[in-house]
């Protein structure tokens, strides 16, 4: 995904008010440490040099390299989207510093829908990987979170979510079950000082999306990061969507008739 410089976040917050803003972001664990969106979210929160990040993923030396542009303190756990029985041990290992005051779980793979019609295996590891492993990951962090009674957690859920369609229903599926996940999350976690931040981009031209026409609406990684940085900063929870007018689409999309629909390629 490119990763250009934005003015300003193009993202809009909705569902309920501000929760104690000004809370500095002092430690922050990126599951999905290479991650082009997560990255963004990183720059676009300003860290001090005293900060710490906890980039977690399986590729040591990407993960290396992404943490020399941060200007912090960068911290690397080794952990694998679909090594389920991993899990908690990663998340164990990115809060052995202290508290966490902000979880971006990013790790998301893309493929041809023609490509897991050919291939159920690779479905499977798809839907791990966008799906379960989220959840698995985000219940472990969420028990942390809720020890020390305040943090957010982000969930990179997107558009797709809304309505699957024939071209890639198999990836709409995993980011609908994520979507309802962190839905539930959010609801189980109110009153206890723990945030969730859901954001629903449209495209993202980057690198996932590389050789991809873009759709209607589409953003950058930039973009995302910075809407999702100005939320947190905010101490703001509920949905994030880049852009803003992607949430009225959002809306029109769920009443265009099943006939019609199964006609539209994107």
């Amino acid at each position: 995904m490119s990763a250009g410089a934005e003015p300003q976040a193009s993202g809009s917050v909705q569902s309920g008010p501000a929760a104690s803003a000004g809370r500095p972001i002092r430690r922050v664990v990126l599951l999905g440490g290479t991650s082009e969106i997560g990255l963004q979210i990183l720059l676009a929160l300003g860290l001090p040099p005293e900060a710490e990040v906890v980039l977690a993923g399986r590729d040591e030396q990407r993960l290396a390299a992404a943490g020399k542009s941060l200007g912090c303190h960068v911290r690397t756990v080794q952990f694998d989207a679909v090594a389920l029985d991993g899990h908690q041990a990663a998340v164990d290992d990115a809060f052995a510093s202290g508290e966490v005051d902000l979880v971006i779980g990013a790790t998301g793979v893309l493929v041809p829908q023609e490509t897991l019609d050919g291939d159920p295996l690779q479905a499977g590891r798809l839907i791990e990987t966008n799906f379960t492993g989220h959840v698995t990951t985000l219940l472990a962090a969420t028990t942390r979170l809720r020890a020390q009674g305040h943090g957010t957690i982000v969930v990179l859920s997107s558009i797709a979510a809304v309505r699957p369609r024939r071209a890639n229903f198999v990836y709409g599926a995993a980011k609908a079950g994520l979507d309802s996940f962190a839905r539930g999350l959010a609801d189980s976690l109110h009153g206890s000082g723990v945030r969730v931040l859901l954001v629903r981009p449209g495209f993202v031209i980057g690198r996932m999306t590389e050789g991809m026409p873009p759709a209607p609406m589409s953003s950058t990684p930039a973009a995302v990061g910075a809407a999702v940085a100005a939320a947190a900063l905010a101490g703001r929870s509920g949905t994030v969507w880049v852009p803003r007018p992607l949430a009225a689409l959002a809306t029109v999309l769920k009443l265009v008739p099943r006939p019609v629909w199964r006609r539209m390629s994107r």
